[in-house]
């Protein structure tokens, strides 16, 4: 039909590329169904995720083939000009294929980690290439992977050259007919509908996903092209915050005396109770990596991967509903040692110049001294300069430990305490010890030397059920379990433990499915991503204690700090969440790429939406009796307003919570 219409062999061969990367699009999304679509979604309610994805899908197809239209209407640059050309073009192709099935690939695996589409957060493993590059090489079977995307770009550039033949077949027997440009400007005008947004009145972009009202649905539209260089903007921290207009909110939630208030005065001296420990006791916080409380035995999780802890746990003050601000190991760190949550929608505030130098409580441990212990490199994620907030602390890192690296993360978590344990006790003074940990992560280690840890064998099926993904995973879980149990083993030998306060926080959790053991937010609404335990345990010094209220892992050093005889100054957003005079138990959380941010309180996750207008409220507790529209208004009124009072505010704090002394 097209050579009837004597339409240029530019744009016959434009048509037959173009249904070629459709069909490449369609597959990608249609194996995003296969592989990661939930239980509680059918097929027909994916529709309208298929047709926003087609226009996605459109405009890049559009945007890869354009350039071939346009430079093709100078009738040399044409791929049917000569063979120079047609080589030409089919490697621009094989190029742009390439980097097509990259970004595929890396979504791919994106979304089987954390389900969520290939962004530009992506980038931070740029900064740190090498700690990233071995990762992925001990994660991940790199030469397969590889090999197989050579032989797929090498199809797909065979099948390109294949239909420049059948196009030059078809015209053989055709007399040269004029070079009609009106051809090419009718392609460029549907290439720029495309790009405009098909069957669309207003431009398309990636906030139309988000109106499908769900979480899969969205994911499922987008494209990782789409979503990648659209969240590219993101990277750029907006410092124009509307902290003012939440202040007396903030200043409510944060109790501050109503004598002290002013306009961004959020500075608090407070002064240790009559439950203060007067011995001067030291402090141990133990960031634990990948801590996913429906993971845990703690939950009541059947397959009981940490019973040490669970024990310790009773023994403690144990809090069942901590929460981080949001998923990331570098933002966890960062809301735990400063008590501001890390609300840039992009780049790490570990990683911004801008926001890295932070006040800690921390410095307000007069008398004692500071230590942090990582297994690996400390310059990953920029943590050094996050911990170098501190005055006058000691860093431990790869290179200062006796024991071998195990893998990228440097040596093994078991040794990387009992290491610690070594240094702190020999120590004269009272300290402060952070220790980070790794192992439960990627690649999923278990030492050979560890021979005493059991693993165990569990049918792929129960393991779903029950929230992990591998048996690999499920062991390095246990693993964590095994390593405190070694730690504490080996503390409580030495003089320091009976005066010493440990503390058990999660850097963040792990999505999953939870709906063996919590509510439906915890799957369809990712809390598990944030839901982390949190454990004070202080054998000699604190009585076991059980706690439901929901609790922030930036309550965590103000918490610290009033279980102290001394007096301490908070500037920031977290809360000694011991004291009887704390107000609204809430948590913040935010979701950076969709932009989501709410708070959990005691029976309801509140969330809205920054870039589009929606709000949702869902029950973190069964059996709670239905409300009544008036009910659920008030609610929402109050949870909205606290929500943007806090993002907000951290938005503030980021750039203004400055440490005095750097």
């Amino acid at each position: 039909m097209l050579i009837k219409w004597r339409v240029p062999k530019t744009i016959q061969w434009i048509v037959r590329l173009f249904f070629i990367y459709l069909i490449i699009f369609t597959a990608f999304r249609m194996a995003t169904v296969v592989c990661f679509k939930p239980q509680s979604i059918g097929f027909l309610e994916l529709l309208p995720s298929f047709w926003l994805g087609l226009k996605y899908d459109l405009r890049w197809i559009a945007i890869v083939l354009s350039p071939i239209i346009i430079l093709s209407t100078y009738h040399k640059l044409s791929p049917f000009y000569s063979e120079q050309t047609k080589k030409t073009w089919t490697i621009y192709l094989g190029i742009i294929t390439l980097l097509v099935l990259f970004f595929y690939g890396a979504d791919f695996g994106q979304f089987a980690y954390i389900n969520a589409r290939l962004n530009a957060d992506a980038l931070i493993f740029a900064e740190d290439p090498k700690e990233s590059l071995e990762m992925v090489w001990q994660s991940y079977p790199i030469v397969w992977i590889l090999i197989s995307l050579f032989v797929a770009v090498l199809v797909i550039y065979k099948l390109f050259n294949k239909t420049h033949v059948v196009v030059e077949d078809n015209n053989s027997n055709i007399h040269k007919f004029d070079y009609r440009r009106r051809w090419h400007i009718a392609a460029l005008m549907i290439m720029s509908w495309f790009i405009y947004g098909f069957l669309t009145a207003a431009p398309l972009n990636f906030l139309r996903a988000f109106r499908l009202n769900e979480e899969f649905k969205s994911n499922l539209a987008l494209n990782p092209l789409q979503n990648f260089f659209t969240t590219l903007s993101f990277r750029d921290p907006d410092y124009n915050t509307n902290a003012n207009l939440y202040y007396n909110t903030i200043a409510d939630f944060l109790n501050i005396d109503p004598t002290e208030r002013k306009l961004y005065n959020y500075n608090r001296i407070l002064h240790p109770d009559s439950k203060a420990i007067e011995s001067q006791p030291n402090v141990v916080l133990v960031i634990c990596e990948s801590f996913s409380m429906y993971k845990s035995s703690m939950s009541g999780n059947v397959l009981n991967a940490t019973p040490y802890f669970n024990n310790l746990c009773k023994q403690g003050i144990f809090f069942e509903k901590c929460f981080s601000p949001t998923f990331g190991t570098a933002r966890g760190v960062f809301a735990t040692i400063t008590g501001t949550p890390d609300v840039q929608l992009s780049k790490f505030a570990t990683r911004n110049e801008a926001s890295v130098n932070q006040r800690t409580i921390i410095n307000d441990f007069l008398g004692y001294d500071k230590y942090y212990f990582i297994g690996g490199r400390s310059q990953f994620n920029n943590f050094s300069g996050l911990i170098k907030n501190i005055n006058d602390v000691k860093i431990f890192e790869e290179g200062s430990y006796k024991s071998s690296k195990m893998n990228v993360w440097g040596i093994s978590d078991k040794n990387l305490f009992l290491e610690a344990n070594g240094v702190l006790a020999k120590q004269n003074k009272p300290f402060f010890a952070i220790i980070q940990t790794a192992d439960n992560h990627r690649p999923f280690d278990i030492p050979i030397e560890d021979n005493d840890f059991v693993q165990q064998t569990i049918a792929d099926e129960e393991l779903k059920k029950n929230g992990f993904e591998s048996l690999k995973e499920y062991n390095a879980f246990a693993y964590t379990d095994y390593c405190y149990r070694k730690f504490i083993e080996a503390a409580s030998k030495e003089s320091y433990f009976n005066n010493t306060i440990f503390v058990f926080v999660g850097d963040h959790g792990v999505e999953g499915n939870a709906s063996a053991l919590y509510p439906n937010a915890w799957t369809e609404q990712r809390l598990s991503d944030e839901h982390i335990p949190l454990l004070f345990y202080a054998p000699f010094l604190l009585s076991p204690q059980l706690h439901k209220e929901p609790v922030s892992q930036i309550d965590v050093l103000p918490t610290i700090a009033g279980m102290i005889q001394q007096p301490y100054l908070n500037t920031t957003l977290g809360r000694d969440v011991l004291n009887s005079e704390k107000k609204d138990n809430a948590a913040f959380i935010i979701y950076h790429a969709p932009g989501w941010i709410g708070v959990v309180g005691d029976d309801y996750f509140y969330r809205k939406n920054i870039r589009i207008k929606k709000e949702e409220l869902i029950p973190v507790k069964n059996g709670l009796p239905p409300l009544t529209k008036a009910q659920s208004d008030s609610l929402k009124n109050h949870y909205s307003l606290l929500t943007s009072a806090i993002y907000e505010t951290s938005r503030w704090m980021l750039v203004n919570n400055k440490n005095e002394k750097k």
